[in-house]
């Protein structure tokens, strides 16, 4: 699954004995293959079931337990071919376990049997299960498309199922449908026959598709609905692209394309076919995720898969292409090779990720995804990790309930960078060579982190799992300090225990992690160094130069000397360091800002000196840190919050009049973004020209010019006009929502509209938030656009508190949705009584299915609020003596 582009006490570390505790169902049958035929009712909004399982019956048994969410079973009987053997004679519900316990008036002895169940289930609108996606036609009709989503605990409101990952089996599945209409499931189609409708009493059709390889529940997938589609036969197998009457198909032209050359890459760096005859991507109106890799049939957001690149900056083609990759790698990546329980969730994410960037840039070298991966996924993993409340990335998990708040940046990048790590440890080819052999013993197979270890040992003769449990097994990671004795050229270091809040107790501070040092010198890098123990002392040539953590692919923050810090941004300038290095070493310093190992003052004055950095990275990780210190400072005294956006004009202005805002077929991937970006950063922080030239492209393209704002910079336009304009702008931004085709262009706007202060346009866009305009999906759009302001931050709690039931019913039936929102609307306070009325309002709400992003949340705050205490002062004093005033427009 892709993330979006987006507690209670933490969990522990390494479990001695990870099965102790699990919530999983009896083993007395084990299925081997279901045969399912669904037919789904788009007035009533429910499906009739029938679900035939063949087993193999370990013991005598009188029961059958099975997972179900509202499925409603109206008979259960153990068949031998035609023949009942035994009915049920009760039928339980365990609400708490979601478990079906079917009660057998006879014992079923061992050996092979087949249970019948037949049901009826809800065509839901929680994008979970078996669920229904709306769209509007070409006509202005509204149109209706049945489609599943059933990672993580969701095939149970499909049918009757052990949703268990290491209950792999067999599937055959039968739509029955209006003959008008596409079906699609995992498989191809084995037949098509008319059928009348027991429902309906119609003639439909059932369309049956052969049965997949042995798979786990998560990946079921079947579609229902009017689909367009495009085809490709560049592949070995067909790969087609489909999307409903809404979107114009040949957008999905790129993603169909690019899939078929990442196939043929994957199963050349991975040793193994594609196993199965086909390979569909769909392009689902309302869906949770970025997308799900449902093997054969993979489900997408529009926006994710669907790229119109004449309306859609450099940016959106690149997360469409890491999207689209990441999936296909998990074809391979928990698909073929499954985890046996979801603690080992990161198995397919953190390698889908990590593969996604590889394919990424064996296709796209001049788009240097490396270097953004610094700024980008190691960021975000260090940013979640730095927190108390962080989880490991093998995370104990007891209930498969709890598995929905463990999608996050831990599972997907702290996952990621733990294995490009061992990659760089082990040397590319080698790691590659192990992940060769770990397909190939478990495909179709489940497996344990330790497999994976085992594999990449025998490839390459090293302790790998030695060294990799520590980092999978204990939340959090070190940061680095480094103290230099210059008599003896030798550098100190000491590994502790990072955490954003900078309170880290001892007992929060006992494990020690194998550090990779990565020490770069004059003569080059050297990769053999490795911390294990608390400190160490290590002799250098001598002490002109020196950096730790060469190109930031190791797991932690360094924390110099101010003097040397200094001597490495000069190193920076003179061209010794490389833009992952000088991109990690601007993110380290504003990271042990936060946390109180560094004065905020010696960050901005290191920023102050990157005038002369030409990369686009770096600045954009400059542009991150400034941002992370307006963000703490929201609440403020105004002049200090004018003196840091009249800094950050200072810093970009010069360099985004240089650069430009045209945008022509010459400029290059990275050189649009870079444009984008600084026009966008001078823009918000009050550049008179550019503000001027964002208003008249504003006002032509309001007025029907389409080609006035280049989509490279549609969001700061609209972000602009909403900045600097009233009533008119905003509404002129959301008849652009209501009135667009492009889902791109559609989201910018929705994105951009929180943007806007007064009070009364905050009251609005809290109002179109929950209206039925703005789809469930979509709900996290406007909202983050208001925490970009103190009013719109101080609304959204207040607005939160007075719509929670209304909230929460909205979003109940999808976790994950419903703990971001809880993260919008309460990370961004940053003040003692913000952090009270958060914990007053939560205390007597059950918090269990977000219980995780919420301690985040409040960590977060509490970091804002010490870092304040600690260099309040520092900053003030900063902004004055450096003459940082409010720009005159």
């Amino acid at each position: 699954m892709c993330r979006l582009a987006g507690e209670t006490e933490h969990f522990g570390g390494a479990n001695p004995d990870p099965n102790s505790g699990r919530e999983l169902l009896p083993t007395n049958v084990i299925p081997r293959h279901y045969d399912v035929t669904l037919e789904p009712d788009f007035e009533k909004f429910t499906f009739e079931g029938k679900v035939v399982i063949d087993f193999d019956v370990q013991e005598e048994t009188r029961s059958i337990s099975l997972h179900t969410i509202e499925i409603d079973i109206h008979s259960a009987h153990i068949k031998s071919g035609d023949t009942v053997v035994t009915s049920s004679s009760s039928i339980t519900y365990d609400e708490s376990t979601q478990v079906s316990k079917i009660e057998l008036k006879d014992a079923v002895p061992t050996g092979k049997t087949q249970l019948e169940i037949k049901f009826t289930g809800q065509l839901n609108d929680s994008m979970a299960g078996f669920y229904r996606s709306t769209y509007k036609k070409p006509d202005g009709s509204e149109g209706i498309l049945a489609t599943t989503q059933m990672e993580a605990n969701d095939c149970r409101r499909a049918f009757p199922c052990f949703d268990e990952p290491l209950h792999k089996a067999k599937f055959t599945v039968t739509l029955i449908a209006d003959k008008h209409l596409t079906c699609l499931s995992n498989m191809d189609v084995a037949s098509e026959t008319e059928v009348r409708s027991e429902t309906s009493g119609t003639t439909k059709k059932a369309v049956t598709f052969n049965p997949t390889p042995l798979m786990s529940t998560y990946l079921v997938a079947f579609i229902i609905g009017e689909l367009n589609y495009i085809e490709t036969q560049d592949f070995r197998v067909p790969i087609r692209v489909y999307a409903p009457p809404s979107s114009n198909i040949e957008h999905g032209r790129f993603s169909l394309e690019l899939a078929a050359r990442t196939l043929a890459y994957y199963e050349k760096i991975f040793g193994a076919d594609f196993p199965l005859p086909k390979m569909d991507m769909v392009a689902i109106p309302d869906f949770a995720a970025g997308a799900m890799e449902n093997w054969g049939l993979i489900t997408y957001r529009v926006v994710d898969l669907m790229l119109d690149e004449k309306a859609s900056g450099a940016a959106m083609k690149e997360r469409v292409a890491e999207v689209v990759q990441h999936e296909l790698a998990h074809q391979w990546f928990g698909n073929l090779v499954t985890m046996d329980w979801w603690e080992g969730l990161w198995l397919n994410e953190g390698f889908a990720t990590l593969m996604s960037w590889l394919s990424c840039n064996h296709f796209y070298p001049e788009w240097r995804v490396w270097e953004n991966y610094v700024a980008d996924n190691l960021q975000s993993a260090l940013g979640l990790d730095s927190l108390r409340s962080s989880h490991p990335i093998e995370v104990p998990v007891k209930r498969a309930s709890e598995v929905d708040q463990i999608f996050d940046a831990i599972s997907y990048s702290k996952g990621s960078c733990v294995l490009r790590m061992i990659s760089t440890y082990l040397g590319e080819d080698i790691f590659l060579e192990g992940v060769r052999r770990y397909i190939k013993k478990h495909a179709y197979g489940n497996t344990q982190t330790d497999d994976l270890w085992a594999a990449l040992e025998d490839a390459s003769g090293k302790p790998v799992r030695e060294i990799m449990s520590i980092w999978t097994k204990n939340v959090g990671f070190p940061v680095v300090q480094v103290t230099e004795n210059t008599a003896e050229n030798t550098i100190h270091v000491k590994q502790n225990r990072f955490l954003r809040t900078g309170d880290t107790r001892p007992e929060e501070d006992k494990v020690l992690y194998p550090v990779f040092l990565g020490l770069r010198t004059k003569t080059g890098v050297d990769e053999s160094l490795t911390l294990s123990e608390r400190e160490g002392v290590y002799k250098l040539p001598d002490l002109d130069f020196f950096k730790l953590n060469a190109n930031h692919t190791s797991i932690y923050r360094t924390s110099y000397s101010q003097e040397r810090l200094t001597k490495l941004g000069e190193a920076a300038k003179e061209g010794k360091l490389t833009v992952e290095d000088r991109a990690g070493m601007i993110a380290d310093a504003g990271a042990l800002a936060v946390s109180g190992y560094q004065k905020t003052s010696g960050v901005l004055n290191l920023l102050k000196g990157f005038d002369t950095e030409e990369s686009f990275v770096v600045w954009s990780e400059i542009i991150a840190r400034v941002a992370t210190v307006q963000a703490a400072w929201i609440f403020e005294d105004q002049a200090i919050k004018d003196g840091l956006e009249a800094f950050v004009k200072d810093l970009v202005s010069e360099r985004a009049h240089k650069l430009g805002w045209q945008f022509s077929d010459n400029d290059g991937h990275v050189e649009q973004q870079f444009k984008a970006m600084l026009f966008g950063a001078a823009g918000m922080a009050g550049d008179g020209e550019i503000i001027a030239a964002a208003k008249a492209m504003f006002a032509k393209y309001k007025a029907g010019d389409k080609s006035s704002i280049h989509p490279n910079i549609r969001g700061s336009v609209f972000g602009m006009a909403l900045k600097h304009g009233g009533k008119e702008e905003y509404d002129a931004i959301l008849d652009i929502f209501r009135g667009s085709n492009n889902t791109d262009e559609r989201n910018t706007a929705l994105r951009c509209i929180g943007r806007a202060k007064d009070p009364e346009l905050i009251r609005r866009t809290l109002e179109l938030t929950l209206s039925n305009e703005v789809k469930s999906q979509d709900i996290y759009l406007p909202t983050s656009g208001l925490r970009s302001h103190a009013e719109g931050t101080e609304a959204l709690f207040s607005w939160l508190t007075e719509k929670w039931p209304e909230i929460y019913k909205r979003l109940s039936g999808n976790p994950p949705i419903l703990g971001s929102m809880v993260t919008i609307c309460t990370s961004s306070f940053a003040k003692p009584e913000q952090l009270e009325r958060v914990e007053r309002f939560f205390q007597d709400i059950d918090t269990k299915s977000f219980d995780q992003p919420l301690a985040q949340s409040k960590d977060a705050i509490r970091s804002k609020i010490s870092w304040l205490q600690r260099d309040r002062d520092d900053v003030a004093t900063w902004v004055k003596e450096n003459g940082y005033k409010k720009a005159n427009l």
